[in-house]
């Protein structure tokens, strides 16, 4: 991976324009200018008629990047990278990036981290009861017997379990390492001998759903993992127990979900749904057992400069002639979000 010339290369922000005003304040655009030659006003938001196209190099995106397909590079005969400032890339990316042999980066792993972190909270606030009991004090505005009305809670090896040995998945494995929780792991793709290097043991889904006092989702949306948590898998887990959904509201079945719920038989903390966003119907947003986030897991707020620092890494390493250290594979976005 090296750059066309001895000059510096020509760079380009193809993104939303309020995603690159966010992200790349003027501090991490004086970096940027060191390794290419940018722009630093000009955003690409649609690529029709755009003549910047013609002489770039690298292209810096991020959320609301135009598809780049093959009339697109046609029209960009000197792109030879993707440097993304954000987590999938299957929005913009097309086959053809990749029938051109564009080298691609994704900021994912960076992405993963405040996902990976809601998730440790959501588990370790469900098995202590957390949402429960401070509902009960602020009815009660009095102590009560927390250990009668919750026997046995607490996060003192209790068991939880992970579906899909993902960037999140496996940041979440990493975060529990410190606590006393015994963590099982179910992913098709991962053997019992590199679930145990990670210090997890790995089991089919419906031996996790039954065994686990937390699942927590972490798969990819894909054909095969629509509705992965339907009505039989989700009628399997304890009494009590609770689904953390951080993934992609596609993996369970909504309403499958809501009666299981309504019933008072399980706990959830769902981020993501589907749809997004759900009926104001729904009672999923006034269930006591439920806690509904808007999508907020992933980078937010001061969360996205960490994407910006990775992204910035990366374009230094493409200028210094490296390869990228957050490269994507073509090969490996069959079974990736």
């Amino acid at each position: 991976m090296h750059p066309t010339s001895t000059t510096r290369p020509r760079a380009l922000f193809a993104m939303g324009r309020h995603h690159r005003d966010t992200m790349f304040p003027p501090s991490a655009v004086q970096r940027l200018s060191a390794y290419v030659d940018i722009d630093p006003v000009h955003v690409v938001e649609d690529f029709t008629d755009e003549p910047a196209l013609e002489d770039v190099e690298i292209l810096i995106t991020s959320w609301g990047c135009p598809v780049l397909d093959e009339e697109v590079l046609a029209r960009a005969p000197a792109l030879k990278a993707v440097v993304h400032a954000a987590g999938s890339v299957k929005h913009h990316v097309t086959r053809a990036c990749w029938d051109r042999g564009l080298v691609v980066s994704s900021a994912a792993a960076a992405n993963a981290v405040p996902v990976a972190e809601y998730t440790v909270a959501a588990i370790l606030f469900a098995n202590k009861r957390v949402l429960e009991i401070g509902g009960l004090y602020r009815d009660h505005r009095s102590p009560l017997d927390w250990s009668r009305h919750f026997p046995g809670f607490g996060n003192y090896h209790r068991t939880v379990g992970v579906v899909g040995a993902s960037l999140v998945g496996r940041k979440v494995i990493e975060l529990l390492r410190p606590y006393d929780i015994d963590v099982l792991l179910a992913d098709p793709h991962v053997s019992t001998l590199r679930a145990a290097a990670m210090g997890v043991r790995r089991v089919e889904l419906d031996e996790l759903v039954t065994a686990s006092d937390v699942v927590s989702l972490h798969a990819p949306a894909l054909p095969e993992t629509r509705h992965l948590m339907d009505a039989r898998r989700l009628s399997l887990m304890r009494d009590g127990a609770t689904l953390i959904n951080t993934a992609r509201g596609s993996l369970v079945d909504t309403e499958a979900l809501t009666a299981e719920a309504a019933s008072g038989r399980i706990h959830a903390v769902i981020d993501v749904t589907e749809p997004e966003v759900l009926p104001a119907g729904s009672p999923l947003y006034s269930l006591p057992n439920v806690l509904l986030t808007p999508h907020i897991a992933g980078s937010l707020g001061g969360e996205l400069h960490r994407i910006t620092g990775s992204a910035l890494d990366e374009v230094e390493r493409y200028c210094a002639g490296e390869p990228f250290a957050h490269a994507v594979h073509h090969a490996a976005l069959a079974t990736s979000a």
